[in-house]
Parts: C-alpha cells; sequence; structure tokens
C-alpha cells in the first residue's frame, strides 16, 4: 500500500504497480538522495533522436529498470509511438504478479496488461488505460 500521487488516497494492487512503473520510468537515475541508483535511463533517452539505435536503447533501458525495481511486472512487450512528433507513448505488456516483490512469482492466470505512458514536450508523464 502506498500514496496515490493524484489524489493522496491509498493505493495498492494493479494501480499501485502502475503508478510505480511511472514513477520509475520518470525518475533519472542519480537524483534520489538516499537512493541514488533508483530509476531509469528513460528520462535522458527521451530527447535523443529516435532514430534505430536510440530506440533500441529506450526498450533495454526500459526492461533492465522494471528488472531491477518492479518485480510485480513482468515485461513482455514494449513498443514506443509518435517518434516524429514530440509526443512518445510508451506501451508496455506484461503480467502481473501481485506477490513478487514478497519472493512468490506467481502470476494471475491468462491475464495480460497492458500500460501506455506518454511524455510531452514539458515533461509531463501520463498513465492512460
Amino acid at each position: 500500500m502506498d500514496l496515490n500521487h493524484d489524489t493522496g488516497g491509498t493505493i495498492e494492487g494493479w494501480d499501485h504497480v502502475r503508478q510505480s512503473i511511472q514513477t520509475i520510468l520518470s525518475t533519472r537515475i542519480n537524483t534520489r538522495v538516499f537512493r541514488r541508483e533508483f530509476g531509469s535511463d528513460v528520462p535522458a533517452l527521451i530527447d535523443a533522436p529516435m532514430n534505430d539505435a536510440n530506440v533500441l536503447a529506450l526498450y533495454v533501458a526500459v526492461a533492465e529498470a522494471l528488472e531491477r525495481w518492479e518485480p510485480r511486472f513482468e515485461l513482455g512487450d514494449v513498443a514506443v509511438e509518435g517518434r516524429e512528433t514530440g509526443k512518445i507513448t510508451m506501451t508496455l505488456i506484461g503480467t502481473y504478479r501481485p506477490n513478487a516483490h514478497r519472493g512468490d512469482l506467481t502470476t494471475v492466470t491468462g491475464d495480460r496488461n497492458t500500460i501506455r505512458i506518454t511524455r510531452d514536450r514539458v515533461q509531463t508523464w501520463s498513465l492512460a488505460a
């Protein structure tokens, strides 16, 4: 259980995982005072030219960050849209593992989850269903 960034109320379960993924991918490494290694390389790559090499680096940055910081989401696929428009949307598809942070890697049977994360030119990050 944690605090919802938008409402200030409590959040748990799948909604907490979605919020956590947004936090991980939007936090630059070396910016958290007591946990310098937290975050991802995604913010540094978003403003890079979206050629094939940088798109591949973006995929790797997403996968590495989620592997390290969010065990409750097993990433299966990543897609990037809007490379030319200045507004990038990443679609993450994977499996929700509700108790993976406790060492139980059991997944929710037959459940594939999709998260869409968008970042626009003014560095506003948002989640979509």
